[in-house]
């Protein structure tokens, strides 16, 4: 069994193309059962996310388990197969695994380390088991990726710097306050950047979103998202009084909030007043820094710490490939094992019953011969058999631990004419030249390392 990957994300096409290939989760018991219509495929597992589609397949043959996924991606997304090449990368075997345990592991989002892709690898092994779509080979990879995402961000810690301005914004506010839990914020604006920064408020806990915006209506649409509460623009400074946290980002051409009317605020204020301003050109007036028991940090300030954080981030990079090239050489160890064993035990089957076959003719040509005269011959057999496949056996079970195992396993079992249970025979095999250096389709193309 065979692994393939052929997926598309951010990098390699644009957004028009990744609609077309992304799986609606009502659609993906159709989408199984045509994958599993393939002869060549015997298990798949599809991630599907905003920035990427990925499917995995467990595949007898993996020229024809290429092919397979890329006619269905075509079919199903109304694409030529030209196309599908050219907007689609593809990992096989090991190289498949190598980017399943990345993924899994941030290293090969858009935001380098986000945490949320983690979770969508789960949901799509989930569904994939669900609907009976997925096998032993896919199971234990998805399981083992999970566990290598999970070890990654444990070990390292890759996930804990922000790397957006929203969340540097949040996270700042967390760490001025200790907890956002019995914290108030006023949201200026209602745009996408204000979006983000509530999900992020509200993942921390916030006890209350206060949303206000130019239009009313835009305030209350969005305040309902997040069980927040709207107030009409020109109420800023009455709330001020309430609020812990501000954080402005507005698309006005001038200052929304000024320290001379801000200044009478803060002396009635008891607790501090921490301000954010995400916009350009600003919202809030620089000079309400010099301001008692306010705190204030603009776009430059987060900017430089979102810098900051990416460089971390890219450092504890490096430490999570370590990690997971020590996971991926245990599951080749693994998967090495689900070829060589039953290649093995065939192996010993037939030459067990070529001995016996030659046995019996040697004997019954030697016609009345003595117990003793029988246990020579049969031992004699019998060790030559053993001391013959010992070095074939030994070498095979190296070899086998190599990323070209796979391939020279195929190739035992063609040279002994093997039969493994629930393997075809192959018509042809690489030689091992091309298996050295091969720089074919097989290896991997759309995206580097």
């Amino acid at each position: 069994m065979y692994l393939v990957v052929v997926g598309v994300n951010h990098r390699t096409a644009p957004v028009d193309v990744r609609e077309k290939l992304s799986f609606s989760e009502h659609r993906l018991g159709e989408a199984f059962a045509k994958l599993k219509s393939y002869p060549t495929i015997d298990g798949v597992v599809i991630l599907s996310t905003c920035n990427r589609t990925e499917v995995y397949v467990a595949a007898l043959e993996i020229d024809n388990g290429l092919k397979a996924v890329r006619e269905f991606l075509a079919n199903w997304a109304g694409l030529s197969l030209s196309e599908i090449k050219n907007y689609t990368y593809n990992y096989t075997l090991y190289d498949a695994v190598h980017h399943l345990f990345r993924v899994a592991s941030g290293l090969d989002s858009m935001i380098l380390g986000e945490t949320q892709i983690l979770g969508q690898v789960r949901d799509a092994y989930i569904k994939a088991s669900s609907f009976k779509a997925s096998n032993k080979i896919l199971n234990t990879l998805f399981q083992h990726a999970i566990t290598v995402g999970k070890k990654v961000r444990t070990e390292t810690g890759i996930d804990k710097n922000p790397v957006s301005v929203s969340y540097a914004a949040v996270q700042l506010a967390c760490s001025f306050f200790g907890s956002l839990r019995d914290k108030k914020a006023l949201l200026i604006g209602a745009g996408k950047m204000s979006n983000l920064t509530a999900k992020h408020l509200s993942y921390y806990g916030i006890e209350e979103i206060i949303v206000t915006n130019r239009s009313f209506d835009k305030a209350e649409t969005f305040a309902r998202q997040f069980n927040g509460t709207a107030i009409p623009f020109e109420k800023i400074y009455d709330i001020l009084l309430e609020v812990d946290v501000v954080i402005s980002c507005t698309g006005a051409p001038h200052l929304i909030i000024h320290k001379d009317r801000l200044e009478p605020i803060v002396k009635k204020r008891v607790k501090p007043l921490y301000l954010i301003d995400i916009a350009v050109p600003r919202d809030i007036d620089p000079e309400i820094t010099n301001l008692p028991n306010v705190l204030l940090h603009d776009i430059d300030k987060l900017q430089n710490v979102v810098t900051k954080n990416l460089e971390e981030r890219k450092r504890l990079a490096e430490m999570a490939e370590n990690i997971i090239e020590k996971e991926l050489k245990a599951f080749i160890e693994w998967h090495s094992s689900q070829f060589v064993i039953p290649t093995i035990v065939a192996l010993k089957k037939k030459a067990e019953e070529i001995k016996n076959k030659e046995l019996t003719k040697a004997l019954n040509k030697l016609g009345n011969v003595s117990e003793r005269e029988k246990n020579i011959v049969c031992a004699l057999a019998h060790g030559i058999i053993n001391q013959m496949l010992h070095t074939p056996i030994v070498q095979l079970k190296q070899y086998a631990l190599t990323p070209q195992g796979h391939l020279y396993t195929e190739i035992f079992q063609n040279i002994f004419n093997l039969q493994v249970e629930g393997e075809r025979p192959k018509a042809s095999l690489p030689h091992l030249e091309e298996m050295e250096d091969d720089n074919d389709e097989r290896s991997y193309c759309g995206e580097s390392r």
